[in-house]
């Protein structure tokens, strides 16, 4: 699922799937505003099922964070 998960935003984000490694922060690494945020927590939603609230995703800081919150979660 995690490898599915970090498929999308690749795509969606039009980066290289290494770029999205577990340290990464991911403000930066997707250079995230409020709109792109909505997009990422519409995707999470999309691919995993899980319903995220935006307070909560502005929280997490890496992608394995991201990872592990969606894991917990599913």
């Amino acid at each position: 699922m995690i490898d599915k998960l970090r498929a999308a935003i690749a795509g969606e984000f039009e980066l290289e799937e290494e770029k999205l490694a577990p340290e990464a922060p991911i403000k930066e690494t997707l250079d995230l505003d409020s709109l792109s945020l909505v997009d990422l927590i519409a995707l999470i939603e999309a691919q995993t099922g899980v319903k995220l609230k935006g307070v909560e995703v502005t929280h997490i800081l890496t992608f394995e964070a991201l990872y592990d919150f969606v894991y917990e979660r599913m």
